[in-house]
This record gives C-alpha cells, structure tokens and sequence, in this order.
C-alpha cells in the first residue's frame, strides 16, 4: 500500500508553514542553548564588567566539587523515587477507575485535577500540611511516634519533595494510563478469564504488555519532569535544604548562577544536565523500546 504524498502548487509554501514553529524554537530553545554552551568556558564577573575564556575550568571544578556530586546523587534519588512513586500510583487508580468506575466522569475530572496546579503552589501546599508548627502531618506523626521536622531532618525533606512532585504527576499519568487502558480490547481479557487465569495474572499477561507504548512514553516523561520541572516545588518547599539534602541538580543551576552570581559554572552545570537527561533518553529508546510492544 502507497502512503499518497502530498505535493505544493507553491514550493514555497511549507517553508512559510514551517517558519513560525522554527522562528520560535530557535529564539527560545537553541539560541538560549548555544548561549549556555558559550558561557560555560567563561568567568564573568558578578557585574558582567570582564568576561575571560577559560576553556573546561568551569567543568574540572564543577567535577571536583563535593556540593556538585551531592546534589548528582540527591537527583539520582529524587528523580527514580518521583517516577516509580507518581507511574505505580497512577497505574493503580487508572486500574481502579478502570474497573470499577468506567462511566464516572466526575471522578476522572476530580484525579486530574491537581495537574493544572501550579509548582510552586504545590510547594506551599505540601509546605503547610507539613509544618512541623501548625501542619496537620506532623500532628497525626506525633501520634504515632514519628517526630517529623523536615527543616533539620534532610530525609524528611528528601521525603517531603518526593511526595509533593509525585502528587503533581499523579494526575498526568494516571489520564494516559486511563486512555491506555481503554483501547485494551475487552474480548482477550474476558478469554483470559475464561481459560481461568485470575485479575491479577490477565493484568500481568495481557493488560500490562499492552500499555507498554504508554509505560514507555511516560517513563521519558517522568525523568524529564524530576530532572527539569520540579525546580518551582524544591524552592517553594525546602529551598535546598536542609544542609543541601534536597539541593538537586537544576535547583543548583539556579542557586549558583542566580544565588551565587557564578554565571560560568552555573551554565557549565545546566550544559551537563542537558547532556544527562539527552543521554538517558538516547538509552531509554536504545534499550528500553525494545521491550515495548506496539
């Protein structure tokens, strides 16, 4: 069967077509880019006054910094728990709603919710709620002999920063994990069970090997969102703290450039994450994809 190709009376055309999408991804994508690759081999001063090329000094120092590795592993952490946390979660009530609640509009509206919730209100949503002064979580820990302080407890904070950004994503998941599992065709699950095969090894057998594109579309996702977006929640939360137990890699890219006026390192150190989270994804389609069943 032949794709029909579709042809321009003015060969013109689909460059004009193009020419905005482009003018827009190259003003606020590479051009911003190539200015932090540029900055990254140089010192400027905190007033801008006298830039000096440095070559990789930016790199070597950023590498031997005892602050700069903690918060790599502080990422590693946050970004692997956000995604298991937030995608098992999500996948579980899509199951549910699934099942149980397949005609309730209202319930699917209510989880999705919390997604069009800004960061930073996220932040000083989960802020209150566990504020070791007036928060209602740390009186109910109380109760159970749990005295929880996130300001001086750096896994308390860690913990605190996992479950507001995974309540963000929540609700993003679980709307892709509902479509996903609407276009399962209902007549092999109900062979399966015929056949005698229980919920739980149809879901493992048939169910889950189907959401597979969708699994694997929001695992890039996820790792993106912990690596890049959740930089408005850190801030709001924990600010890093405390003793820099939740300061993860794009926060630090904010707090030494913007914070602490070192411009070089800071775009070294966003040049390094976009090497990271590009290396990841290269890995996930390399190797991952192929376990995915289209």
């Amino acid at each position: 069967m032949q794709t029909k190709r579709t042809i321009f009376p003015n060969k013109l055309l689909p460059y004009i077509l193009l020419a905005p999408q482009l003018a827009v991804t190259l003003i606020f994508f590479i051009w911003p880019a190539l200015q932090a690759v540029k900055s990254s081999f140089e010192r400027e001063d905190p007033f801008g006054f006298k830039t000096t090329f440095i070559w990789f000094d930016n790199y070597k120092r950023l590498f031997a910094d005892p602050s700069y590795l903690n918060a790599a592993g502080n990422t590693l952490v946050f970004a692997i728990s956000v995604t298991v946390f937030s995608m098992s979660l999500s996948l579980l009530l899509a199951v549910a709603v699934n099942r149980v609640l397949r005609t309730n509009r209202l319930y699917t509206t209510l989880l999705v919710w919390p997604y069009a919730v800004a960061p930073v209100v996220v932040g000083i949503l989960w802020w209150f709620m566990f504020n070791p002064s007036v928060g209602i979580a740390p009186y109910l820990l109380r109760g159970v002999g749990i005295n929880w302080n996130h300001r001086i407890d750096g896994n308390h904070a860690m913990l605190l920063v996992i479950i507001a950004a995974s309540w963000k994503q929540i609700s993003y998941n679980f709307l892709f994990f509902v479509a996903g599992l609407q276009s399962v065709p209902q007549s092999l699950t109900e062979a399966a069970a015929i056949d005698g095969a229980g919920p739980f090894k149809r879901f493992w057998t048939i169910v889950f090997p189907l959401l597979s594109p969708t699994t694997f579309f929001l695992l890039i996702v996820n790792i993106n969102y912990a690596m890049f977006d959740t930089f408005g929640i850190i801030d709001a939360t924990t600010a890093g703290g405390p003793a820099q137990a939740t300061n993860i890699l794009v926060y630090k890219v904010y707090a030494d450039g913007f914070l602490g006026l070192n411009i070089g390192s800071s775009a070294a150190q966003s040049v390094v994450l976009m090497l990271i989270v590009i290396a990841l994804t290269a890995i996930q389609f390399r190797y991952v994809e192929r376990r995915v069943q289209y």
